[in-house]
């Protein structure tokens, strides 16, 4: 008799066991790629848990069960290759014209806005008029990045040639030659520098923070034809964001301005071919 029933516990379990499985079995799967771009994502040594963009994909998974957002790793130049193929779905923190040209995606406006600014260290006397002329001091920027003060001619020669420009492969080392003497003005994204001194708090009050901005991001995701979740359907997840206050809980703390109203009424059923 205790073996009988033995049996029929077990039984009831796995039973348990596998109507609870059956709602996250029937989740579809959705690849957002991760490229470096801190601070909304890091590299994958510094944690894969850690940067911006995996506590939203938390939350959008927590707000629904339909759908499972996970990062895959990926580059800032291979994730064109990575979308088109079909390894990643979704590149969120876009803009279309950032090399979208030509490759079929739909898009979906996120609500959230981050800028580029001009960075100096702070020295009696200097204010925001320290700005407003570049040419005649030493610019540190980051290789490859597309600025609009240089009508976003990415060329090394061409920026070293104009700008008294040294390049490098880290927004830290930028900012470091800022505040060493060893360049006069660096950009960054404001998140960034936020970001930067959270981590370095022994800076604070060293950096002289422009008002002018070299441009501004709105940030979008781009949705590849076939991906498991529609442009509709995200855009509803990110209203569900805004409007709980989520987006803001998330981005907010990095000076990344959450747009009111926007993300109900941005998605595009417009694909680029």
């Amino acid at each position: 008799m205790s073996r009988l029933l033995h049996r029929v516990v077990r039984g009831c379990a796995l039973g348990v066991a596998l109507l609870a499985a059956g709602p996250l079995a029937a989740q579809q799967v959705v690849h957002v790629g991760g490229a470096f771009f801190p601070p909304y994502v890091l590299k994958a040594e510094q944690s894969q848990h850690a940067g911006l963009l995996p506590q939203l994909l938390d939350a959008l998974n927590r707000a629904q069960s339909d759908f499972r957002f996970i990062v895959r790793p990926t580059s800032i130049p291979r994730r064109y290759r990575d979308f088109e193929a079909g390894r990643i779905d979704m590149s969120m923190f876009e803009n279309p014209a950032w090399g979208w040209q030509g490759i079929a995606h739909s898009v979906v406006d996120m609500g959230l806005e981050d800028a580029e600014v001009f960075v100096a260290r702070v020295e009696s006397g200097r204010g925001q008029g320290y700005f407003k002329r570049l040419r005649g001091k030493r610019l540190a920027l980051f290789n490859g990045y597309h600025y609009g003060f240089a009508d976003f001619n990415a060329d090394p020669h061409f920026l070293a040639k104009n700008f008294n420009a040294v390049l490098s492969y880290s927004h830290d080392s930028n900012l470091l030659m800022v505040l060493h003497g060893r360049a006069d003005i660096a950009l960054a994204t404001r998140s960034y520098v936020s970001d930067f001194l959270q981590r370095h708090r022994q800076y604070a009050g060293q950096l002289l923070i422009s008002q002018r901005v070299d441009q501004r991001y709105l940030h979008q995701a781009l949705l590849r034809p076939a991906a498991p979740i529609s442009a509709a359907q995200l855009g509803r997840l990110f209203e569900q964001l805004r409007r709980n206050g989520q987006l803001a809980a998330i981005f907010a703390p990095s000076q990344i301005a959450v747009r009111p109203g926007v993300a109900d009424s941005s998605v595009t059923a417009g694909v680029t071919d």
